[in-house]
């Protein structure tokens, strides 16, 4: 069941009716059956799947703060566990990749290997409950965390449907005890997430899904494309993979506020970064949290040498590009993301060799006792920290998008191929067209992305539903009637396009 259907649409408002109407000790019953229904939509059988997973979280959980006083008990039923959880992570999501690889690496040294194929069904979100149950039983064996007794309210954590396939991957220590509280009707909390949702539904269907056929056409058709369509389809994902993955999580969070629940902010205006470091405190926030305490922090993180460090960053966003995806592409797109870091750090700045060192200019007159700054030099080095830390992020989304590493590599090799066309406005018209797009869709696109940037500019200190909150009626009004009337005039509601997210 997809968040961009008439389905969603319908179930949602039926288990907010059905929320508020059934007694308290019966909500979260309700919930677990809805979420239950909500994945079943799309595989059935499935379902299985994610309860034994959660049950395997549950039990060792259980068993490992049972024997707390017994160490080597409770690591090993840790580990257990983590065995369990990744394997079957790897089984049904890396299997194909690894067999492949396998018989690469045989073909190499001149040796046949026969593997048969497998024909294994991606289950939707398993990235993200795996993770999230995995958490919770190291929180658990950590001594940060109780378990929970009941196995069934154990699962409506894992299951919760708003966040359910695509995140944010939340912590049992914000979420439990907000799936069992007593929420009273308000409607201030419907209204809010009702804004958050439209939001969201203005990113997907307007905007992502719209230039998801240019994006498309470019990147599945690298060789009939030159530098001018490569660097505008980067461009594009690059605005593509932000509405569409963090259009999700307003429509999750809108949806879970409705219910008196708040998950946490998932996004906070990452391509405003000024440093790679800085975007990856505001891209996919629960899932960079997630390695940090998990991954990074266990390795020794920054509390060891330099050349330690480095390899822990590497180590953390290669296995970062990893959990995207059974793919070479997504391996060099997390090591492209570790290798920024490190240079950053080693030239004592994000940007690293890459950041223009200014120096103020300061004038020799006084001017009422004080000296005049010439130069605004701060201002000036922060914007050219941003446009360099954007280029890196945009330059990295090609492996990411790329089909596959050859065709990232065929792009990067020929992004300036046709450059010096550039000033020939036919040839400009026709690569636009070449695109699917259309012409006028283009423009409209970029209309959508001109508003969606001033939104994101203005919500600096707070997001844009609370700051709109604080402005008159009528200015509220038309602001959100007008984004109505976008999303339903020209979004694109045909196709029943999947989030990018929700195969990982």
């Amino acid at each position: 069941m997809l968040f961009n259907s008439a389905d969603y649409i319908i179930f949602f408002i039926t288990v907010l009716v059905l929320y508020y109407v059934l007694p308290h000790k019966l909500r979260w019953i309700m919930l677990l059956i809805a979420s239950i229904i909500f994945y079943m939509a799309w595989e059935p059988a499935l379902i299985i799947l994610i309860l034994f997973s959660s049950f395997v979280n549950y039990a060792s959980a259980r068993l490992i703060y049972k024997n707390r006083r017994n160490k080597r008990f409770r690591k090993g039923i840790l580990i257990l566990c983590m065995v369990i959880n990744f394997g079957l992570l790897t089984f049904f999501k890396y299997l194909m990749f690894l067999s492949s690889l396998l018989l690469e690496i045989f073909g190499f040294f001149g040796v046949s290997l026969s593997i048969g194929d497998f024909n294994i069904i991606l289950p939707m979100g398993i990235s993200f409950y795996t993770f999230q149950a995995a958490a919770y039983t190291i929180d658990v064996y950590r001594g940060e965390l109780k378990p929970v007794k009941n196995y069934l309210r154990f699962t409506l954590f894992i299951t919760f449907f708003p966040q359910l396939v695509a995140g944010p991957i939340e912590r049992a220590k914000n979420l439990l005890r907000q799936l069992f509280k007593r929420h009273s009707f308000d409607i201030d909390n419907i209204i809010f997430g009702v804004k958050f949702m439209a939001l969201g539904y203005f990113k997907k269907v307007v905007i992502a899904d719209r230039i998801a056929v240019a994006v498309d056409t470019i990147f599945n058709s690298p060789e009939s494309f030159g530098g001018i369509s490569f660097i505008a389809g980067a461009l594009l994902f690059t605005v593509q993979i932000f509405c569409d993955f963090s259009g999700y999580s307003d429509i999750a969070i809108g949806t879970a506020k409705t219910l008196g629940i708040n998950l946490m902010t998932n996004f906070d205006r990452p391509y405003f970064s000024r440093s790679i470091k800085e975007f990856w405190r505001r891209w996919h926030i629960s899932l960079s949290g997630w390695f940090k305490d998990y991954v990074y922090i266990p390795l020794g993180g920054n509390r060891v040498s330099k050349p330690r460090w480095a390899l822990n960053i590497f180590i953390t966003f290669v296995l970062s590009g990893i959990w995207h995806g059974a793919s070479l592409t997504f391996i060099v797109w997390g090591a492209f993301h570790g290798a920024f870091q490190i240079i950053g750090k080693i030239k004592d700045s994000v940007i690293g060799c890459f950041k223009l060192k200014f120096f103020v200019f300061e004038g020799t007159r006084k001017i009422s006792g004080r000296r005049r700054r010439i130069i605004p030099i701060g201002i000036i080095s922060e914007i050219i920290s941003g446009i360099i830390t954007f280029c890196l992020v945009v330059f990295a989304w090609i492996f990411f998008r790329a089909n596959t590493l050859g065709d990232a590599f065929y792009i990067v090799s020929n992004l300036t191929s046709d450059l010096g066309r550039i000033t020939d406005t036919q040839y400009l018209y026709e690569t636009v067209l070449s695109w699917g797009l259309g012409f006028y869709p283009l423009l409209l696109v970029l209309g959508s992305i001109g508003i969606l940037f001033v939104i994101e500019a203005v919500s600096y200190k707070e997001n844009i539903v609370k700051l709109m909150d604080r402005l008159l009626f009528i200015i509220r009004f038309c602001f959100y009637f007008g984004l109505v009337f976008i999303i339903l005039g020209i979004g694109v509601f045909d196709s029943g396009t999947e989030f990018i997210y929700f195969q990982f």
